[in-house]
């Protein structure tokens, strides 16, 4: 985070830690808000890189699982970044700028993710850049969001990643839900801010994570880098893979998965009861298969009514047919819950 933006926000009662704004002095409330309310967050969970140069497209489409070329300046995309196994090392939100293109992505994998890509630039005329402590990534949702962003756009985008330019070189993106992502150069975030909190409730980090959660939207994190293929994150439901699009690291292995072969493990919603809070890269295990792990968290956080909420990616048939726990085969349950898309 930005040092100049955290000490405003801390200004304004935000309690900040590992460059992450925790609440605002009440997390409980804020939980709430953000289930049937209004809410506005900082995203300093994610870091920012921006791809420039005349052959960014082509190199951009040439290394990632979304369709780069398709992208006009009214859309974004999910997508992901593979190894050649087609194990995922990052997933992303990709948009066009000026000049260019900028990722979101999780904060503990920007300079990791930055560096490898620089190693197949080779004579490409693409500049990778970390634009973290530059850009403001805050999020809107809620029913009052579209007004609150009003004053912003003509008018405020609805489709899932359909994207509008904001003044100064940012941009305003839907996500779906009843959700949006605005980028702004850092200096122009306290305007932003101050205006949309009219509005909004501020709320901390976490609660702009549990929306995630309950939308179905992964974050790989630096715990979970190669753990999953696309389509165990769901990736492909939400607009990340295209299947059409020449070859990419790991192309053909998310290919066959797709075409010739069935997904043996899907991520799916949960709640958990438990006193610990469970972690990304934890393992999941199940009654149906005995000695063994059959998952493994993605996401938590906080649920507004108590507990846990959760992604979790979990053998198809110990979802189907089994009890599911964490931790252990002794561990607390898995409650699973229904996502908004549908999983096959």
């Amino acid at each position: 985070m930005n040092a100049v933006w955290q000490r405003w926000l801390e200004s304004l009662g935000a309690k900040v830690e590992d460059g992450v704004v925790t609440d605002f002095g009440d997390p409980r409330g804020e939980l709430a808000a953000a289930r049937s309310g209004s809410v506005l967050a900082d995203l300093s969970h994610l870091g920012v890189l921006d791809f420039s140069g005349e052959d960014a497209e082509t190199f951009l489409h040439g290394q990632l699982s979304c369709d780069v070329q398709a992208m006009d300046a009214d859309s974004g995309s999910y997508g992901s970044y593979c190894t050649p196994k087609g194990r995922m090392l990052a997933d992303f939100l990709l948009w066009r700028v000026v000049g260019g293109f900028r990722m979101a992505l999780s904060h503990s994998l920007v300079a990791p993710i930055q560096k490898r890509l620089r190693m197949y630039v080779l004579r490409s005329k693409v500049q990778v850049a970390d634009a973290s402590d530059a850009v403001a990534l805050l999020g809107a949702s809620g029913d009052a969001a579209p007004a609150a962003l009003g004053p912003l756009v003509a008018e405020a985008p609805q489709r899932a990643c359909e994207a509008r330019p904001l003044g100064e070189g940012g941009t305003l993106i839907a996500l779906g839900g009843a959700r949006y992502l605005l980028a702004v150069p850092v200096e122009s975030a306290r305007n932003l801010w101050s205006g949309l909190a009219a509005r909004l409730r501020p709320v901390g980090t976490p609660c702009w994570e549990w929306l995630d959660i309950r939308n179905g939207v992964p974050l790989v994190t630096a715990r979970t880098q190669e753990q999953f293929v696309p389509q165990m994150a769901n990736l492909e439901l939400i607009g990340g893979v295209n299947f059409n699009k020449g070859c990419y690291p790991g192309q053909e292995i998310v290919a066959r998965t797709q075409y010739l072969g069935k997904v043996k493990r899907r991520m799916f919603l949960a709640h958990l009861e438990s006193e610990a809070a469970p972690m990304p890269g934890e393992e999941i295990f199940s009654d149906d298969l005995p000695g063994q792990s059959s998952g493994m968290v993605v996401n938590a956080q906080p649920a507004p009514e108590g507990g846990y909420d959760l992604l979790a990616v979990v053998q198809l048939s110990s979802r189907e047919s089994s009890t599911v726990r964490l931790r252990s085969p002794e561990g607390p349950v898995l409650r699973f819950l229904e996502l908004p898309y549908a999983v096959a």
